[in-house]
Formats: structure tokens, sequence, C-alpha cells
């Protein structure tokens, strides 16, 4: 049995796999405002009291909003900021008596969607996060790649390629950089677009079901974000050549993203064809914890220091 926990700011979901991928148990519950002690806490009554009603014991693989240093065993880039600095991944294999696994919640997203998702057939998947934030994680054969520095995959922290007068000037981004594809391609950013440009303050939902209505303000903040859209995932699929690419987030909810980017992609890509193929993600907003519970997905069990920084 696989284990599945995606710590987020908001709340914390813990799943419960079989070995063929068949949910056991599902819940959720609210995450502790700022407190970490109140966190780990909360997760290990999550995994006790699953353990208790299902009758076995499973592995253990977490998805959180940031990423393990490999230089210290402390975590980093999280937007739950009780998170940053802490020991995590010790803190809980000391907590439960076990190995634990941990990735980024977008790895987690893209590994679910490539074990029995969207990309299932496909041996390379870069899966997208489009919502509040903008992230992104790479698999191989269905194994997350991390990266020599954890940050594999994280193109929403690359600059936006080939900036026109519309793009300019470069906005600020949370990390301290201008011209980020986060300020451009999130939700809050889309919404941010349309008011720059004389609209209305609607939220991106609003503004795409309003374009396909046919309003014409609508529309052209829509197909400024494709644009950009394109020309940020072609960036992707030069470096990468992924197989599929899966939207994922809020904004992967927006069907026309998925009839437009082939043609907004295509001009940018250093290739005569464009064989990469766009799809919505098959679990929705399932995939994070999915992804977290396969991150034990056919790999050895991992003994794992539980009194090293680090957690082994």
């Amino acid at each position: 049995m696989r284990l599945g926990i995606d710590l987020g700011g908001s709340k914390i979901e813990i799943i419960a796999l079989d070995d063929g991928g068949r949910p056991l148990l599902r819940r959720r519950i609210a995450t502790p405002q700022g407190d970490y002690g109140a966190t780990l806490a909360a997760v290990g009554e999550l995994v006790a009291d699953a353990e208790r009603q299902l009758g076995r014991r499973g592995t253990i693989g977490v998805g959180i909003p940031g990423a393990e240093s490999l230089a210290s065993g402390l975590i980093k880039n999280a937007n739950s900021t009780c998170l940053i600095g802490q020991p995590l991944k010790h803190d809980l294999q000391q907590l439960l008596g076990r190995a634990v696994r941990l990735a980024n919640d977008a790895n987690c997203f893209a590994l679910s969607e490539a074990v029995d998702g969207a990309g299932r057939e496909a041996g390379s998947v870069f899966g997208v996060i489009l919502g509040t934030g903008v992230g992104g994680g790479i698999v191989i054969d269905r194994r997350v790649l991390v990266g020599a520095n954890a940050i594999a995959g994280e193109w929403g922290h690359n600059p936006l390629p080939l900036p026109t007068p519309d793009d300019l000037p470069l906005p600020i981004c949370y990390c301290g950089r201008h011209g980020c594809i986060e300020t451009y391609l999130s939700g809050p950013a889309l919404a941010a677009d349309h008011l720059a440009h004389g609209g209305e303050a609607l939220d991106a939902a609003t503004i795409a079901s309003r374009a396909e209505a046919g309003d014409a303000a609508c529309e052209a903040t829509m197909q400024r974000y494709e644009e950009r859209l394109g020309r940020a995932l072609a960036g992707v699929i030069n470096l990468l050549d992924p197989e599929v690419i899966v939207l994922g987030g809020g904004l992967s909810n927006l069907q026309r993203l998925y009839r437009h980017l082939p043609a907004r992609c295509a001009p940018h890509v250093f290739s005569d064809t464009l064989n990469t193929r766009f799809l919505p993600p098959v679990h929705g907003d399932s995939s994070g914890v999915r992804g977290a519970a396969w991150l034990w997905n056919g790999a050895p069990e991992d003994t794992g220091d539980f009194s090293s920084p680090a957690g082994g």
C-alpha cells in the first residue's frame, strides 16, 4: 500500500493507493496555519488514522509547495513559510518511524499524470501548473527528474522569452527577479493583465467565459495570454522535447488552451513539425496527492538514516 500526502498551505490531504493505483481511502483536513509543530502532528494523525482504518502499513510520499535543499536537507522556496528552514523529511521520518520520500508538489502532479494519467503511454512528460503560481515537473520513464539543485522543471522563474511592447515593463516577481514567466501566466497575472489593458476587475475563469461569448476585450486578453504561454512552452520543448505536456492548476480547465497552443508554440519551436501533445489532466486536483503516493513507484525500499539532518 502506498500513502500519499499533499501538504498544502490551506489543506493537508492523504490518499492510500493499492498496487494498481486504486484509491482505498482519501481524507483532507485544514492545515494548521503558521505552526510547524502542529503541521507535523496533523500529518502523523492522518497516517495513523489511515493505517488503523485499513489495517496495514504503507510507504509514505509527501508533496510540498517547495523543495528540500540537497546541501542541508532543509526546506527552501516554500510558499508555506512555516516549512522554510525546517528539516521536514528528517522530522517526518522520526515521527512516522520509516523512510519518507519528499517532492515538490508540481513534481507530484507530473508523476501522477505520467504513471496513470494523461501521459501514461509517454516516455517523457512535462507537467505544468498554471494556478495562483506557475510551476512544473519533469518525468522520464515514470521517474521524477529532481536535478542537481532540486529545481528541475521550475520554468516559472525563467524570464518570459522575446518580450514584446505589450509585455513591458517587466513586472517584478516575489522571487526578486523581473519578468518571470509566473508574473505573466498565473491566474492573478491574467486578471491583472486584463485590468491593465482597460478591462474590468475579473478573475481568469470569467475572462475566458466572456471571451467565448464574444467579448472583444476579454478575447484580446486571452490571445495575449496564449501567445505568451506559447512562447514560454516552446522554450521547454526546445530544451526537453517532451512527448506530452499536461496542464494542471485552475487555468488547465480552459479548453481553448488545448485548441490554440500548438499554433502558438510552433513558430518558436526549432523543428519543421510539432508532435508534442498538449493534454488536460486525468486526475485533476487529485494528481498532487496521487503523485506523492507514486513517489514509491517500483523503487527499492529506502531505509534511510532517521537521525541525520537530511533524513538519509
